[in-house]
């Protein structure tokens, strides 16, 4: 014969939070093992951290300090802001949590805190339950701990931020470097991205400085839309037919990118010396070979552009 579980109000099984659930764990601290895959002794009850006492603090194998705050009801701001001060205040790297509802937002939160920090954070679900006539029984089910998956992402969206702050930081040097020697953008504000551009006065074309972590280019991107068919291949072609005066003009090859497949078109002039990645004290000589790149490149192709017939 199979039982059937049945759920269990969790006030029927500990009536109050501190006094009845805190010490059943304290007593029983095992029982959290299994489901956070950890080996957890000396359970402690209300260890004081500053002005406030935490729930349990346990020791695990290694002699680390495990943070536990219950809950039986659902999970509430509250709770998770003493859970992080519990555990900064006593210098511990691991925190539990245990609630009889987490909500989608806590969720969240352990999810985004086991990314971004150096401790470990477990959400467990606590239930109670009982088969046929026995007597009631923790259910305990970890929603979320932390992970290798999840320490990349957290890595991944740490480079991606640094990422931003350091094009953002680069362009807001190039464009004050440029603006006493063109006016080409002289109108436009730094951003995050890889690029910036301003018009040539034609529409779909555009002066855009671009910049890799290891080089930089200053670029004509001729792009007139989905909607104009070929006609940024047949702009293209025709500013192609005078690459040799072009490149006279410039002081130099460019490279000549119609990119086949693709509805773009770029004339571009790579500066190799190096990127936003590179130190930043030689992001002043890479700025400048970007700037004086793109001050020989608006000059030459300027009479071509303007000859266009489209």
């Amino acid at each position: 014969m199979i039982g059937k579980i049945q759920r269990v109000p969790l006030r029927e099984v500990w009536k109050h939070e501190a006094l009845d659930l805190t010490k059943w764990l304290q007593d029983n601290i095992e029982v959290l093992n299994e489901p956070l895959d950890l080996s957890l002794s000396n359970a402690e009850r209300e260890q004081s951290a500053g002005e406030f006492n935490v729930d349990l603090v346990a020791e695990e194998e290694g002699g680390g300090l495990v943070v536990i705050e219950n809950q039986l009801e659902k999970s509430d701001h509250a709770h998770l802001g003493k859970l992080i001060t519990y555990l900064t205040a006593i210098g511990a790297k691991k925190a539990v949590w245990i609630v009889a509802e987490p909500r989608p937002e806590h969720v969240a939160a352990i999810t985004w805190l086991n990314e971004g920090s150096d401790a470990d954070f477990y959400l467990l679900k606590i239930e109670g339950i009982r088969i046929g006539g026995s007597d009631p029984a923790p259910l305990l089910t970890l929603i979320v701990g932390p992970s290798e998956e999840g320490r990349e992402v957290g890595a991944t969206k740490k480079e991606l931020a640094e990422r931003y702050d350091l094009r953002q930081h680069f362009w807001t040097e190039l464009l004050n470097r440029a603006k006493d020697k063109t006016k080409l953008h002289s109108n436009i504000s730094p951003g995050q991205h890889g690029w910036i551009g301003a018009g040539s006065g034609r529409r779909g074309l555009g002066f855009n400085y671009v910049i890799l972590k290891h080089e930089g280019a200053a670029e004509l991107y001729i792009d007139r839309g989905k909607e104009a068919g070929d006609e940024s291949k047949t702009i293209f072609d025709s500013l192609a037919a005078s690459k040799d005066a072009i490149e006279k003009d410039f002081g130099g090859p460019l490279e000549w990118q119609r990119l086949e497949g693709k509805r773009a078109c770029r004339i571009k002039k790579i500066t190799p010396i190096g990127g936003y990645r590179d130190d930043v004290s030689k992001w002043p000589s890479i700025q400048d070979a970007m700037i004086d790149a793109m001050i020989r490149l608006e000059k030459a192709l300027k009479p071509y552009i303007a000859k266009l017939q489209m």
